[in-house]
C-alpha cells in the first residue's frame, strides 16, 4: 500500500532523530547508579506513546524500574494487540573497543551504531512509529496496548507481578514482540522458539585476606586456581555439560524437525568470518544451528579475582568469582537447573576453600506454534513487505518474561524480530541497519491489517 511507504519516507529523518533521543539515555538496568536514567527513559517512552496517538499513556512504578503503559481502544468488538518491549540496555564494557561513544548514536555505512540500537530501543521504537503511521492515516484496524519495561536485561523481576495485578488492563488477543533477530531481509524468518536461562554467580574463598604470593604461594590454595579448575570440569571435551541430571528433562526433537531446521540457509565460513574465529566448537553430534537453537549450554559470562590493574602485584587473592549462564530448552526448569548446578558445584569444591552459589535470575524456554492467527498474520506481513515467505526458526537467546505472559495472561506471543546476528547485541559496537528499522515499521503495519482481517474471518 503506497500510503505506508509514503508516510515512512516522508518521516524518515524525524523517526531517526526521535530514536536518537531515546538511545542517548544511558538506561543500564544492571547498574544501580543509573536509576535516574531509567526514569528518564520511561518518561521518554510515555511521551512518545502519547504523541504517537495513545489515548492513555502512563507510568506505573514497581519495586524496581517503572513500566510504561499506553493504549488506544478504537472498538471493544475488535481484537487487541499488546506490544511488549524494553527500554533498558546492557552495560557498555569494554568501552575501549567501541569505535564511537555508545550513547552518542552515529550512522555509518547504513547502520545505526549505539548501545540499544537493536536491543531493544531500535526494535521497540518501530512499533511506536508503525502505530503512529496507522493513527495519522486513519488506518488502525484494531485496538493497541503497549507495555514497555525497564528490567528485561536483568531478568524482568517486576513485570510478572505487574501482569498478575493488571490482567484486566492487559487483556488482549496476541502479544507482539520485536526483540529477536531474523536471518536477513533477503531470507526473512520468524522466531518460534527461545531458550530458557539460569544465571548463576559463584564465589570461592580461601584465606580471609589477600596474601603475599611469594611467602604463602605453595602453602595455601589459590581460590583463582581452584575456581578455574572447577569451572573447567563443568563441560567435557565434547561440549557436553557434566552436571548430573542436567539433561534429564531435555526433549529430543525428531529427525523430521531437524531436517526442517537444516533447510534454513547457513554459511559456516561466513559465520566464522563474522566473528574472526578459525573454527567452531560445540556439543558433539549437532550442527551449529542446532547447538544454538535446540540444545542447552553452559558458559562463563565473567570471571575475576586478585589484581587486574596496570603493572604487577604479587598477590595470592582471598576470593575468586564467576558469573555463569546456562541456556535451557523446553522442559528444563530454570530453578531446578539452578539447584542441580549449586549441588554439583559445592560437591566438587575441595575442602581447602569455601563456596557460595547465588541464583541471579532465570526464565523458561518458549515455543510458539505456527498455526495461530498471529503467526499467519506475521508471515503474510513479511511476505508483503519483503517479497518472500519467512521460515520459522528457533533462537538461541532468551526473553524470560515471554513464557510467563502465556501463563499469566493466557495469550501467545509473536516474535517478529528484525535484528541480525551481526548487530553485536550486548557487545561493543552494537548496531542496527536502517533498512531493517524502516522495513520493520512497514511490516508491523501490515501485521495489524492481516491480523484484523484473519480475526474477522474466524
Amino acid at each position: 500500500m503506497k500510503y505506508i511507504k509514503d508516510y515512512i519516507n516522508e518521516n524518515r529523518d524525524r523517526f531517526i532523530h526521535e530514536l536518537f533521543g531515546l538511545i542517548r539515555i544511558p538506561s543500564i538496568s544492571s547498574l544501580a547508579d543509573h536509576k535516574e536514567e531509567m526514569i528518564h527513559a520511561a518518561e521518554y517512552w510515555r511521551k512518545t506513546l502519547r504523541e504517537a496517538g495513545c489515548d492513555r499513556s502512563e507510568i506505573f512504578p514497581t519495586e524496581g524500574n517503572p513500566i510504561v503503559y499506553g493504549e488506544k481502544i478504537v472498538d471493544q468488538e475488535l481484537p487487541t494487540v499488546l506490544v511488549y518491549g524494553h527500554y533498558d540496555v546492557m552495560p557498555v564494557d569494554p568501552l575501549d573497543l567501541w569505535k564511537s561513544q555508545p550513547f552518542k548514536p552515529e550512522v555509518r555505512d547504513g547502520k545505526l551504531f549505539a548501545r540499544g540500537a537493536d536491543d531493544d530501543k531500535g526494535q521497540s521504537f518501530m512499533h511506536a512509529k508503525a502505530f503512529e503511521l496507522m493513527v495519522q492515516t486513519n488506518t488502525l484496524p484494531c485496538n493497541v496496548k503497549f507495555m514497555i519495561e525497564g528490567e528485561e536485561e536483568v531478568g524482568s523481576m517486576n513485570i510478572a507481578p505487574f501482569c498478575r495485578k493488571n490482567t484486566e488492563l492487559l487483556k488482549s488477543d496476541i502479544i507482539l514482540v520485536s526483540d529477536t533477530s531474523m536471518i536477513g531481509l533477503s531470507c526473512p524468518s520468524i522466531t518460534v522458539g527461545l531458550r530458557g536461562l539460569a544465571y548463576m554467580q559463584v564465589e570461592v574463598t580461601g584465606p580471609d585476606h589477600d596474601l603475599h604470593s611469594g611467602i604463602f604461594g605453595g602453602a595455601v590454595a589459590n581460590p583463582a586456581n581452584v575456581l578455574t579448575k572447577m569451572i573447567a570440569s563443568l563441560t567435557d571435551d565434547q561440549g557436553h555439560v557434566t552436571i548430573p541430571g542436567f539433561y534429564d528433562d531435555v526433549v529430543e526433537i525428531t529427525q523430521e524437525e531437524r531436517d526442517e531446521m537444516a533447510k534454513a540457509p547457513f554459511d559456516e565460513e561466513e559465520y566464522k568470518k563474522s566473528m574472526s574465529v578459525n573454527a567452531l566448537f560445540g556439543e558433539n553430534g549437532y550442527s551449529t544451528k542446532e547447538r544454538t537453537g535446540i540444545r542447552p549450554t553452559l558458559d562463563i559470562n565473567g570471571i575475576w579475582s586478585g589484581y587486574i590493574a596496570e603493572g604487577t602485584k604479587t598477590v595470592l587473592p582471598s576470593k575468586a568469582y564467576a558469573k555463569i549462564s546456562m541456556r535451557l530448552v523446553p522442559n528444563q526448569d530454570c530453578r531446578k537447573i539452578g539447584e542441580l548446578f549449586e549441588k554439583h558445584f559445592r560437591s566438587i569444591a575441595p575442602d581447602y576453600v569455601n563456596v557460595q552459589v547465588q541464583f541471579l535470575h532465570g526464565g523458561q524456554a518458549y515455543v510458539s506454534p505456527i498455526d495461530t492467527l498471529g503467526y499467519q498474520a506475521a508471515s503474510r506481513a513479511i511476505e508483503t513487505s519483503l517479497g518472500k515467505k519467512p521460515v520459522p526458526v528457533r533462537s538461541g537467546g532468551s526473553i524470560p518474561i515471554i513464557p510467563q505472559f502465556e501463563e499469566i495472561l493466557g495469550i501467545k506471543s509473536i516474535l517478529l524480530g528484525f535484528g541480525l546476528e551481526s548487530d553485536a547485541c550486548h557487545s561493543p559496537n552494537e548496531n542496527y541497519p536502517l533498512d531493517n528499522f524502516f522495513k520493520g515499521i512497514e511490516t508491523i503495519t501490515y501485521f495489524y491489517k492481516y491480523f484484523a482481517e484473519l480475526w474477522g474471518k474466524k
